[in-house]
């Protein structure tokens, strides 16, 4: 909830809202006060027709300190109100500290809402009265007035959610150690597997190059030997007897004459009968590297930016993930190897591969098959010794492949591997169906939670947007930060012209990038015109149409075509690439880009 959305429900007959936050942090470009409500800063009392504005929060140069807001709640009179944002995370949210400073100075607290900023994490309105007032629901409408029923459902309320509350608390500190000693865990097995793999690495380099010494050395005894036989007295009278008997006519005359060369030559270098050649000088050792060269120079330098996925997978979940991951289906005789040439960033395992009646896994991990239960096994340690996670999805009950449990793994996961987009129908299934598949449980979903267990990059990032604008007043501005900020799939980021000039710190609060220059999302929407509505589900449906479709842009058609590939539209949605190539909108599908159609807008 965006903090505008939580303050304007409660500015009926509020004239004046009074700035009390003591801390570095402006609220004022949060606000978006309606027209007759203004912004001051007084030390007054706060009475009938004024909202005081207080903030706490963790750091006391942003958010003021605890001193500072009770000082300030001291001002409170009846019918006065007050808007309080907190910088604490809404599960260690410390009410307790003030809650005393409210009862005391007759505050009651209204309404209660989480904030979706990085340094405000959420909000409470309360109003000082004499009487007690009926409380809101979660949407902000107050409940009909009784006074008795009203202390009595406050009460009730109370007991209840204090109840939840711890409850669920202690659920999440347990979750919260549970995942920080996991990612202890994993990080020291990941250090593990790199000093294990740069061993062996180091080992190898030994080997070769004692193989490749003893290879040299072996080459230059085979080259001595070859130039002493070459230069041997007997290999040259050989030759001799062998060309007098081919040529008798021509050599046997001149035979005597070479022979008593030879005994010559023999005689003047001084060696006994019988004594042999000194060996050849070896080649330089550069001649003989010439001889050594690479076969194979394919290499890839560049960062990974897919999930790499190798292991044991049916093929409809190999089919579905290779849209947003590298993968690599191991069979039981080459897993080894694709294990190591492959360097996965996880080694999947798929029980419903090893537990199916065919393929090539098949029974694997039933007791059945203890040949592959082996091979698996050794998959499995071959992966972990490399410093890479082994993982088990399962996705059908560990009964029918019980062995799988008895394996070493990191990380089990539970349930299914989610739907691919692709294989829904909008006409039958419709576009509700594909926004719930798209925001819960798409695989594009499943394997993310997949790459955060295991460090490796995020298929999420492929759908971040971002938007083009070109705001011109605080009008423009008030309407874009609405328009992005109330978008179902927020952008990721907003590129302006000159973003140091506009109030668009709402939006950065918003972990929402503002920044001039090109996009640097994967996608890209022009909102450069800012008078045009957008319904809060245009991101959202435009995302739903690209994965169920693959195509390099989205929009609509003058004819209202949805769901269909068109030769030409008018662009909301399109690919950063294809937008930095410069190739003009009327030319992109005769260059081979796929365009798709859906109705330019629906209803929220």
């Amino acid at each position: 909830m965006r903090l505008t959305d939580l303050l304007h429900p409660h500015l009926d007959d509020v004239t004046s809202v009074v700035d009390a936050t003591g801390g570095g942090l402006r609220l004022d470009p949060y606000l978006h006060l309606p027209p007759g409500v203004g912004l001051t800063r007084h030390e007054q009392p706060v009475g009938q027709g004024e909202l005081m504005l207080l903030c706490y929060g963790p750091d006391p140069a942003l958010h003021g300190d605890e001193a500072d807001c009770l000082a300030a709640l001291e001002r409170m009179r009846p019918g006065g109100r007050g808007l309080i944002v907190f910088g604490h995370p809404g599960t260690d949210l410390p009410y307790h500290r003030l809650l005393d400073a409210l009862v005391a100075h007759r505050c009651q607290v209204l309404h209660a809402a989480s904030l979706g900023y990085t340094h405000l994490h959420a909000g409470a309105v309360f109003a000082c009265t004499e009487e007690l007032l009926p409380p809101h629901d979660w949407f902000g409408h107050p409940l009909p007035a009784d006074g008795f029923a009203t202390a009595l459902r406050i009460a009730d309320e109370y007991v209840l959610a204090d109840f939840v509350s711890r409850s669920q608390r202690a659920r999440l500190i347990d979750l919260e150690r549970a995942a920080e000693e996991s990612a202890r865990a994993l990080e020291t097995a990941r250090e593990d597997g790199l000093a294990e793999r740069l061993a062996a690495a180091v080992r190898d380099k030994e080997q070769l190059t004692s193989a490749l010494r003893r290879a040299r050395e072996r080459t230059g005894v085979l080259e001595s030997r070859v130039a002493m036989l070459e230069g041997s007295t007997s290999l040259r009278v050989g030759k001799a007897l062998v060309s007098a008997a081919r040529s008798p006519k021509r050599r046997a005359a001149k035979l005597p004459g070479e022979l008593y060369g030879l005994w010559r030559q023999r005689k003047a270098k001084g060696g006994p009968a019988g004594s042999r050649p000194r060996a050849a000088t070896p080649a330089p050792e550069s001649q003989a590297d010439d001889r050594f060269h690479l076969s194979h120079r394919a290499l890839s330098v560049t960062p990974r930016d897919r999930l790499v996925l190798t292991g044991v997978l049916t093929d409809r979940t190999a089919r579905d993930f290779a849209a947003d991951a590298v993968v690599a289906r191991v069979l039981p005789h080459d897993g080894r190897l694709l294990v190591e040439r492959t360097d996965p960033d996880v080694f999947l395992v798929q029980l419903s591969a090893c537990a199916a009646q065919d393929g090539p896994w098949s029974l694997t991990g039933t007791g059945l098959a203890p040949d592959l239960d082996r091979r698996l096994a050794e998959l499995v340690d071959l992966a972990r010794g490399l410093g890479r996670a082994a993982v088990l999805w399962r996705d059908g009950p560990a009964s029918s492949a019980p062995g799988l449990s008895l394996l070493p793994w990191d990380t089990v996961l539970d349930g299914d591997t989610g739907t691919a987009l692709c294989r829904l129908d909008p006409v039958t299934d419709g576009r509700d169906r594909l926004r719930d598949v798209f925001l819960q449980d798409s695989t594009r979903l499943r394997l993310a939670r997949l790459a955060a267990l295991t460090g490796g990059p995020d298929p999420l990032a492929e759908r971040r947007i971002a938007v083009l604008a070109a705001p011109r007043d605080a009008t423009d501005v008030a309407r874009l930060v609405a328009q992005a900020l109330g978008q179902l799939h927020r952008p990721a980021e907003v590129v302006v012209a000159d973003p140091a000039g506009l109030a668009l710190d709402e939006l950065t609060a918003a972990s929402v990038a503002v920044h001039a220059g090109p996009p640097t999302a994967p996608w890209v929407a022009d909102w450069t015109d800012l008078t045009e509505d957008r319904p809060d589900t245009l991101l959202l449906d435009l995302l739903c149409a690209q994965e169920f479709s693959g195509a390099d842009a989205v929009g609509h058609t003058p004819a209202a075509d949805d769901y269909a590939f068109v030769p030409a539209l008018h662009p909301l949605l399109v690919r950063r690439a294809l937008l930095d190539s410069g190739t003009p909108p009327d030319s992109w599908s005769r260059a081979g880009h796929r365009l798709f159609a859906v109705r330019g807008k629906e209803p929220s």
